[in-house]
């Protein structure tokens, strides 16, 4: 049911772009001089429609088209780090919504001085996986330090996860055996009710040692249910990790794990400019970028990852 509604969407959309190109060349065949402006306006959102739609219709990932959960952890260095892994939080925040997504803040480690340690985001619309797994590596940052009296120049490195939501009982079952609970108090601002409370909830799976904790929410019983849903959604990429390392195998490529390189720079000193180091798109506008202006980098990846899946 769930692939038979994301087929109708989808059909929806390609139909909804058929019926606005007719109706544009009737307009067209009108030959009426005072619709030119609307026509030509028309057309142009059109046509950016449809280089939007063509990228979708290439995506190949099983998931692509699912929800999104984002994960944003600060490496080392800390307030430096900390502080970046906010600036991402609000960029990627911004760019869903541009893009006419649901970004909801499913927990948050907040910074010791300034920042976030880490936070999970979950991202929901027509393809936020698809999109979003270009944002998924290292991104660093050079910066003067506002953190540092001699204002010296900083690197920063943060790692950026994206995962598809997982549907539960669908993609990943979890035995109830399999699942060590741990409830405790939790830290960080939220006043006397988080103090006084043991709310928060480290969820343990047994047979991966995977381990996901939640104290975002004021229950122990939502913070259960947000911790279960990142939960799935490791146990799914970790499945999808094992398939792609043994089509790796096969074909005899090979899968960087871990940290790794960075996937993209944002320089700030002494000179502006964001690249991405997998596709060289670049540009200096470094404001714009951090606000959430990121279509043109993900659409350059999209684009030159056609083809390479499946």
């Amino acid at each position: 049911m769930l692939k038979l509604a994301e087929q109708k969407r989808v059909v929806e959309r390609w139909r909804g772009l058929e019926k606005q190109a007719s109706d544009f060349a009737e307009l067209v065949s009108l030959e009426d001089s005072s619709l030119e402006a609307e026509i030509q306006s028309g057309v142009e959102k059109l046509a950016s429609r449809l280089d939007e739609l063509e990228l979708e219709a290439a995506f190949s990932g099983e998931y692509d088209s699912r929800n999104a959960i984002l994960s944003i952890h600060a490496g080392a260095g800390g307030t430096e780090s900390q502080d970046w892994a906010q600036m991402l939080m609000r960029m990627y925040l911004r760019w869903s919504e541009r893009r006419g997504y649901k970004a909801e803040i499913l927990d948050m480690s907040p910074g010791e001085e300034a920042g976030v340690k880490s936070v999970v985001i979950g991202v929901n619309g027509d393809y936020a996986t698809g999109y979003l797994k270009s944002e998924h590596g290292v991104h660093r940052l050079v910066r003067l330090s506002p953190f540092d009296a001699d204002h010296a120049r900083h690197t920063s490195f943060v790692l950026v996860e994206v995962l598809p939501e997982a549907e539960a009982d669908v993609d990943v079952k979890i035995a109830p055996d399999d699942l060590k609970v741990d409830v405790f108090r939790s830290s960080g601002p939220g006043g006397q009710h988080m103090q006084k409370t043991s709310t928060a909830v480290r969820l343990t799976h047994l047979p991966t040692g995977l381990v996901v904790s939640c104290q975002s929410e004021r229950s122990q019983h939502q913070n259960k249910e947000i911790a279960l849903k990142i939960l799935r959604s490791r146990l799914l990429d970790l499945e999808l990790a094992k398939r792609a390392e043994e089509r790796a195998r096969l074909k005899g490529k090979r899968i960087a794990a871990g940290w790794g390189n960075q996937i993209r720079s944002y320089v700030l000193h002494p000179y502006k400019m964001v690249k991405d180091h997998r596709t060289d798109y670049q540009t200096s506008d470094t404001d714009k970028v951090l606000d959430g202006e990121l279509d043109g980098f993900i659409t350059a990846y999209l684009r030159s990852k056609l083809g390479e899946e499946g």
